[in-house]
């Protein structure tokens, strides 16, 4: 199972909280995703998180710049961001590029345009979001050739289901928060 730590420096006490988190979670990927830092702050957090996760790679949230500028690998975007092919062609090779999904039209739309990967969902209820639910996630790993990612109130009891639906892992916050707490 591929693990998809999505941060948030609220959670861990700044940044320096979430830097030591970084660096005891064990996963494959890491979505910095801190949308109100400035990009100067921002490009030393990517920096910093690249440093201390050297075997995961890291992905920063909607800012390709930055991620290339930090020694990123890779950027993650939403499905109303420009097409995965424009990225691409300022990239390095190897450069990820995920994008959030959360119907199967966006996901045939990401794998169409490029993405190396999406992450799918709510799965579950989050409280703040309506679930797509377990079946829709089926649907999708069905219909697609892209590797899809399940997010969205997944816990470590659920993540078998979204395995067994065809997801190749699992992504979060609140997750990986639990899982070193």
């Amino acid at each position: 199972m591929q693990r998809y730590l999505i941060t948030d420096r609220r959670l861990h006490g700044g940044m320096e909280g979430l830097l030591g988190h970084i660096a005891r979670v064990p996963c494959e990927m890491i979505q910095i995703r801190e949308k109100d830092l400035p990009v100067r702050e921002l490009s030393d957090l990517v920096r910093r998180a690249v440093a201390a996760a050297p075997a995961a790679r890291v992905l920063v949230n909607t800012r390709a710049d930055v991620a290339m500028a930090a020694g990123a690998g890779g950027v993650h975007l939403t499905s109303a961001c420009p097409s995965p092919a424009l990225f691409r062609r300022i990239a390095p090779p190897g450069f990820l590029i995920g994008v959030s999904c959360h119907n199967l039209a966006e996901v045939h739309r990401a794998e169409e345009e490029g993405a190396d990967f999406a992450v799918f969902g709510p799965v579950y209820s989050t409280g703040t979001k309506q679930p797509v639910g377990v079946a829709a996630l089926r649907e999708v790993c069905r219909r697609v050739s892209l590797p899809v990612y399940a997010l969205g109130g997944v816990t470590w009891e659920r993540s078998d289901e979204c395995l067994e639906a065809g997801a190749v892992g699992v992504a979060g916050i609140t997750l990986f928060s639990r899982a070193v707490a």
